[in-house]
């Protein structure tokens, strides 16, 4: 189908077709990001001003949602307002096509800094930690959460972090109806930062995302997620089983009641673990050394 196109892998050809569907109102540079459920390029906004983020949602995905219900929830998500959260500026449908626009941020996701430069100084550690506990602390309150917590999904711009895609993959969900979204091979979430209530498909709640929270910190410790493994299904097996490496295997430095404090957040049953994000940062940040 003419959508399909955009996605191909030689992406580059295809702009004209997306650049046609987004009309007059932005125009795009190129794809600067590709994740399972989305493309991203960057484009000027023509109405606006300034630089923006497309992200087009997958055709499949696309295809597979009621796309009225899917645009109602991300405008419910775009009221979300805090110095921590990148925030939604537009979402739309344009010729089968669903895609969500938020403003573009110069310089790198933590995923990607921790690829160049491997874990983090423990001063970053905390000052990271403590912009996006503020983040999903805040859309706590206003009963979003964020369901894929991980460095991907993490900014870093000049003076703080920025956290994106809140609540998509529910908006995602509630979108889908019955559709099964592991049927086109699609997860609500990413294996290794997944807590275990959430891969097994029960009830969750904002203690998803402090888990979430509590992998992030770990890897910006290590430089690797706590659970890793050749499949989805391995890694959610080792995340159900809770072992893990010692941290102070790679960070010899780090007080063993920091450790402690990470492995609270990463505590298989949600009711062991820190009551809020900024709770679980606060415990890791109370033990780092002067």
């Amino acid at each position: 189908m003419f959508r399909d196109l955009i996605f191909r892998t030689m992406a580059g050809h295809y702009l004209p077709a997306l650049q046609a569907q987004l009309g007059d109102r932005y125009r795009l540079h190129g794809e600067i990001a590709r994740g399972a459920m989305a493309r991203v390029y960057r484009a000027d906004d023509l109405v606006r001003g300034g630089e923006v983020a497309i992200k087009v949602i997958r055709p499949e995905l696309a295809a597979a949602l009621g796309h009225d219900r899917f645009l109602r929830e991300i405008r419910i998500l775009a009221r979300l307002n805090h110095p921590n959260i990148l925030p939604l500026l537009d979402s739309r449908e344009a010729g089968g096509s669903l895609y969500y626009v938020s403003r573009y941020i110069p310089g790198s996701s933590l995923q990607r800094r921790l690829a160049n430069e491997g874990p983090l100084p423990l001063e970053e550690v905390v000052r990271i930690g403590r912009d996006v506990a503020a983040a999903l602390d805040y859309a706590h309150g206003n009963e979003v959460i964020h369901r894929d917590v991980k460095p991907g999904n993490i900014l870093l711009g000049d003076e703080r972090a920025l956290v994106c895609d809140f609540g998509i993959a529910r908006a995602v969900e509630l979108a889908s109806g019955d559709w099964q979204a592991s049927s086109s091979g699609f997860v609500l979430g990413t294996p290794s930062y997944m807590s275990p209530e959430q891969a097994a498909g029960g009830a969750i709640d904002h203690r998803c995302d402090v888990y979430g929270l509590g992998c992030v910190l770990y890897e910006m410790l290590t430089g690797e997620p706590p659970f890793t493994g050749p499949t989805a299904q391995a890694v959610l097996a080792r995340s159900l089983s809770g072992e893990f490496r010692a941290i102070r295997t790679v960070r010899p430095e780090l007080p063993a009641t920091a450790e402690a404090a990470i492995r609270s957040g990463l505590a298989s049953e949600p009711d062991r673990r820190p009551r809020t994000a900024a709770e679980l940062v606060e415990r890791f940040a109370e033990s780092d050394p002067p």
